[in-house]
Formats: structure tokens, sequence, C-alpha cells
């Protein structure tokens, strides 16, 4: 038997294997874009950061909870702002409180328990259920020994439907009332609001600095947006 013969059909269909085998071989897969509304640091002042750390462009909110304004930017702004600019990296968000009153103070603890992970969440939880818990701020009344400040905002968080609406978000009360006695907390929020009347054009509540210049002009989301950075055209 002609060996060669008998291997060279063998041979010439391996051959013929090759082609097809490097044709079907899977193209790489690009690597996924970072999701930077998923990042939230601690700042050396004490304010927590959403996005890139490293953003071109660097925006500055301070809020108070208590203020009607400042829910209004977080229902109209907070959501394009993150799913546009902040996603990307374009923008990283630092949030500072100015705390007007002992409603807002415990509103600022309650929503800083839980660290960076849960801060976002909580924030945007006190916002979204502004008109329920001040409803309730509104018709409080401070029990006769309210002189003590740790047991004035706690009678609030409770009182106004604080801890039950954290308690949702699997924060248990034990938990809640250790974030309100929290001393370096309480220092790091007061602070915050000490250090707003240092920018002379601060003039309320919300208040925004991009790349540390004061928008003394700007306060809500449709004065906010024309300057921010340009989004890229391809959407991505």
């Amino acid at each position: 038997m002609n060996l060669r013969a008998a291997f060279a059909p063998l041979a010439l269909l391996a051959l013929a294997a090759a082609p097809a085998t490097a044709a079907t071989k899977a193209p790489a897969r690009p690597a996924a874009a970072t999701d930077w509304t998923r990042t939230v640091t601690l700042g050396a002042n004490g304010a927590y950061i959403l996005g890139n750390p490293q953003a071109p462009t660097k925006l500055v909110e301070y809020l108070s909870y208590t203020c009607p304004h400042c829910a209004a930017f977080a229902a109209e702004g907070m959501g394009p702002l993150k799913s546009e600019w902040i996603r990307r990296g374009l923008v990283s968000l630092e949030i500072r409180n100015f705390i007007r009153d002992p409603f807002d103070l415990s509103a600022a603890l309650l929503a800083r328990c839980g660290g960076a992970a849960r801060f976002i969440g909580n924030h945007e939880a006190l916002f979204a259920n502004y008109d329920a818990w001040i409803k309730r701020a509104e018709a409080y009344q401070p029990p006769a020994d309210s002189g003590d400040q740790l047991a004035r905002v706690t009678d609030i968080a409770d009182k106004t439907g604080l801890f039950a609406l954290l308690a949702k978000r699997g924060l248990t009360p034990a938990a809640q009332r250790q974030c309100l006695a929290d001393k370096q907390s309480t220092a790091a929020v007061l602070n915050l609001t000490a250090n707003a009347w240092d920018i002379k054009e601060f003039s309320g509540t919300p208040f925004f600095l991009v790349n540390g210049k004061p928008m003394d002009h700007v306060h809500n989301w449709e004065t906010l947006k024309p300057v921010l950075p340009p989004l890229p055209r391809s959407g991505n």
C-alpha cells in the first residue's frame, strides 16, 4: 500500500480545517468602562466624595437636609449628574454639610451612618422622603429636657421618622443611635459648616464650587448644567 497516497487526503483535510478554526475564534471584548457612581471616598476635610477622585472637574455642593431648594436639586439634578457626568469620570461631587438647625444635624449624622458604602444611598433617601419627614419636623415638640444636644437630635430622629426611614435601608435603631453619638462625625459636619463662611460669595444652600471657583449665581440644576464640562459626542 502506498502510505504517502493514503495519508495525503488526511493532510489536505488538516490544512483545510486550520483556517476555519482561526475564523471561529471569538474577538476580544473591550474592557468595560468604570462606573464611577459606585465609588465614594472620604475627603481629608470629612466630606464624602462621589465619583472619580481624579476627575478633571471637581464639583462641591454645600447643602442642608432641611433646605427645600436642596431637595429640589436632588430631585432634578442628581440623576442626570450621576448618569451623564459622574459615571463617566468627568466630574466628581463632594458633598459638604451646612448645618442650619438640630433637625439638619440629626439628618446629616444619619446620612453618614454606615460610612462610604451607605452614604449616597442614605443621602438620596433623606431627600426622596423630604416632604414626609419635614412635615413631622414642623409639628415637632421638643421634650422639656432638650438642652442636651445628643438627646435632642435622637428625639428628632425618632419623632420625625428618620429612624424608621433608615431602618428600611438596613440600619438598626441601635446603629443609628451610635451614629448620632459619634463625636468625630459631629465635629466633621460642624467644621464643614464653619468653613462655608470662609467663602465670601456664600449665600445659602445649595451652593456650588467648580474646581474651587464659587458659583455665586448657581443654585439649581438649570443654572448648574451649563457650567459642567461638555459630554463626549460618542455618548460613551
